[in-house]
């Protein structure tokens, strides 16, 4: 693969961060190995196996499960983000603000390139003071060409990024960060909406806290949460991720997975890191746990950045198999030394990491299986209870009228007995029932923590009106395991193309209208 200069620094200075190679040979090896032994099992005792593996699989699926409930949980009790002052930001005199850099990429944003300018505008910081960089790709006419037809302030420069592979974000902002002239600088997406004093709080911000702190997260929310049912879940899902769980993980010293935008950095630290890995398609979460590995830390902010919330069920699969696949690049990538990055995280920190990233990108991949595992347990419970067994009768295998479950291509299923009491009963159907039972308690805890961590945040944000719609947030996690097992077989197929999402699907432009209740 021919690869531009900025991107060629990248790989040759920060080659151990970078994502350019999938697997390392070890990395091979070791999966190998791994699914050598259980095909090596399951050949020899597959009921055993599939007990030992539901077992093993459960722990680490509601560990995850419960690391992101103890961070919301400490959140919402807690501190959460920092709060800025009206009366800190009156007291800001122009001339005292530094220079801030804006970086804005654009790819097939035609339709909406224009619109962009316009909430720039709206920002309460001094113009001469800005430094806005569009991120333009040299193959994508369209986008350019509405750009050059307009009417742009001095304070804009347009970057075209010359057109080699992989063609990512974040090798377009590596572009942007190169000629970076703020003390600050920023992303910003094509439809993002910031709050007009998200600036001025990041500048008072980062002088209060300490110099290791290279980063500062605003919070995403969403202007159309009312479009459709999809909508709303997302919003719910971005209200708990931005309004819990990232300030929970920052009280929790660990590594913060950043969001994809409004991330504002001291513009020397960011240079320092290196910038964005060009090849990881989650560059944000790569990002967040460098920062942390650096001995930087990052910090959120109490300001929103108004984003449109994907409407489509395949643009929303789309865009989150690349989520998910860059979560697998960024644990791929850090674990190819796992000593090495103990060292760097810490043995608290390399925890962390391994729970945001690796286990809830498992969690994700896993959990459509669980839900058809537990479907069909219940479906086998319910099939005993209405030909007259009874549950204590099903625990302790205490059949009546030789009852032998449902019948399919001539086996015989049945949900019992959840306890192996000796030799006279079936050893094979007690493993193979504690293996759904315990897929169904895990699902079941699991979903209720995720559902209160969701009701938590609908509280927190005032959205009272989405309470109900939190209720059925299970449903939701079956749509984002379709998009983590797209995203998971495209980690082998094409690891570096950007699914790109489609943005302009919504009429409704601003953001106030969105916090308001029906």
């Amino acid at each position: 693969m021919k690869l531009d200069d900025v991107t060629k620094e990248f790989v040759l200075e920060h080659g151990r961060y970078c994502s350019v190679v999938t697997f390392k040979w070890w990395q091979i090896v070791f999966y190998s190995l791994v699914a050598c032994f259980l095909l090596f099992v399951l050949a020899y005792r597959w009921d055993v196996a599939l007990c030992l593996v539901t077992l093993y699989v459960s722990f680490w699926y509601f560990s995850a499960a419960f690391f992101r409930g103890l961070a919301v949980f400490v959140s919402f009790t807690g501190r959460g983000e920092r709060k800025i002052s009206a009366t800190q930001i009156q007291e800001l005199k122009d001339e005292d603000l530094p220079i801030y850099t804006i970086l804005i990429p654009l790819y097939k944003e035609a339709n909406i390139a224009d619109k962009i300018i316009t909430h720039i505008d709206r920002l309460d910081y001094p113009k001469d003071k800005l430094d806005v960089k569009l991120l333009l790709e040299q193959d994508d006419q369209a986008t350019v060409n509405v750009v050059k037809d307009s009417v742009l302030p001095e304070y804009y420069e347009v970057i075209v990024v010359p057109d080699f592979l992989p063609k990512t974000k974040p090798r377009a902002c590596n572009f942007g960060l190169k000629h970076a002239k703020g003390e600050y600088c920023v992303i910003f997406d094509a439809e993002d909406r910031p709050e007009p004093d998200q600036l001025k709080k990041a500048v008072i911000l980062f002088r209060q806290l300490p110099e290791n702190y290279a980063c500062i997260q605003a919070k995403l929310n969403y202007y159309n949460p009312r479009q459709n049912l999809l909508t709303r879940w997302f919003t719910i899902e971005y209200s708990t991720t931005f309004d819990l769980l990232l300030p929970g993980m920052e009280l929790m010293n660990i590594p913060i997975p950043l969001g994809g935008t409004s991330n504002h950095f001291r513009t020397g630290s960011l240079r320092k890191i290196g910038g964005w890995d060009p090849f990881n398609v989650t560059e944000d979460c790569d990002l967040g746990i460098r920062i942390y590995s650096k001995g930087y830390r990052t910090c959120m902010l109490d300001s929103t950045t108004w984003e449109e919330a994907n409407s489509k069920v395949w643009n929303w699969i789309r865009q989150r198999s690349r989520w998910i696949k860059g979560f697998f690049q960024t644990h791929l990538t850090h674990m190819r030394y796992p000593i090495r990055t103990l060292r760097d995280l810490g043995p608290w920190g390399l925890f962390g990491f391994y729970m945001s990233v690796g286990a809830s990108s498992f969690m994700m991949v896993i959990n459509v299986i669980y839900w058809l595992a537990g479907g069909l347990y219940l479906l086998l419970l319910a099939h005993g209870l209405f030909h007259g067994q009874t549950i204590l009768g099903m625990i302790t295998n205490s059949i009546q009228d030789n009852y032998d479950g449902f019948q399919i291509l001539g086996r015989h299923f049945k949900a019992w007995p959840l306890l192996y009491l000796g030799t006279d009963q079936d050893q094979f159907w007690s493993l193979v029932s504690i293996t759904f039972f315990t897929i169904g308690c895990v699902l079941i805890l699991a979903n209720f923590l995720f559902v209160f961590s969701h009701c938590l945040a609908c509280l927190k944000r005032k959205y009272y009106y989405l309470l109900p719609f939190a209720l059925l947030m299970p449903f939701y996690w079956v749509l984002i395991s379709i998009g983590a097992w797209k995203g998971l077989i495209q980690l082998f197929t094409n690891p570096y193309y950007w699914e790109k999402t489609v943005h302009g699907l919504s009429k409704k432009e601003e953001a106030p209208d969105c916090v308001k209740d029906p």
